[in-house]
């Protein structure tokens, strides 16, 4: 689970409903449900209208993954390059058939696999890069279903507030209807704001980084596969594939290759 979205929530809505108790503001007056199906129920409908079927259920199962942590593959897939490596070299390529099953990200065991087969190393680059370039197009769907709503959502509220003085217009001989007439026009633009710069824009820009962060893994296992295709020291290869890691990953891997010793 990955926490780190449920803390800025509750970090938001508590400094918006804090802001609100301090100017002696209540909580309750920022419920409307009216606003509520006007700003929510205009936006899904609009990006409905936008993207197929298909496409939407593809998006949404994406979205609703994003509340697990993601994995950190490119520590794991390091040292089992170096390990493959090692066994490359003492044994050669056919080797690596026992160690291919220990692989269980399809991506790398492709790789592998092409690797075993004897493929050039210009053809294995392309063949995997294509697959990359390819992944990131389909891994681009969520986070724009994500921009679409986060850019819909203020109109809607805008929507939502007109439709409030427009009812407020209609009751001005009602004076009882007016009060929840204005709270509905000024509660929807908050809800189209808050809907989309807390939750639709965030989340797209996390899912955006997840996939660069799992492309720069797949470049990590595309260069360790040609180094071994290259039949290159274990040690050069790490020296290589290190600049793919981040300061904390470097450490990590450096702590795990000294106990190795």
């Amino acid at each position: 689970m990955d926490f780190a979205i449920f803390l800025g929530f509750l970090v938001s809505m508590g400094g918006m409903l804090g802001g609100q108790y301090v100017e002696g503001g209540h909580w309750q007056s920022l419920v409307q449900v009216t606003a509520f199906m006007i700003v929510i129920g205009g936006c899904v409908g609009a990006v409905i209208v936008q993207y197929t079927l298909p496409q939407l259920i593809e998006g949404i199962k994406t979205i609703l993954g994003v509340l697990k942590a993601a994995p950190d593959h490119s520590v794991h897939f390091l040292e089992q390059i170096l390990e493959f490596s090692n066994v490359v070299r003492k044994q050669g390529l056919l080797a690596l058939e026992k160690q291919v099953k220990e692989v269980h990200d399809p991506f790398f065991k492709k790789g592998l696999q092409l690797l075993m087969d004897g493929t050039e190393s210009r053809t294995l680059r392309e063949i995997l890069e294509v697959e990359i370039a390819f992944g990131e197009e389909h891994a681009e769907l969520a986070p724009k279903i994500l921009d679409a709503a986060g850019g819909y959502a203020p109109t809607f509220g805008i929507i939502g507030a007109v439709l409030g003085l427009i009812h407020v217009m209609e009751n001005l001989s009602d004076p009882s209807k007016i009060g929840s007439g204005i709270a509905v026009a000024f509660v929807a633009t908050v809800y189209g704001l808050v809907f989309a710069n807390l939750i639709c824009l965030p989340l797209s820009n996390k899912l955006k980084l997840r996939s660069k962060l799992h492309g720069i893994s797949q470049q990590l296992v595309i260069e360790g596969l040609l180094s071994m295709a290259a039949g290159e020291n274990p040690r050069l290869t790490q020296e290589k594939l290190v600049g793919f890691l981040s300061e904390t990953q470097k450490k990590v891997i450096e702590a795990k290759v000294g106990k190795k010793k």
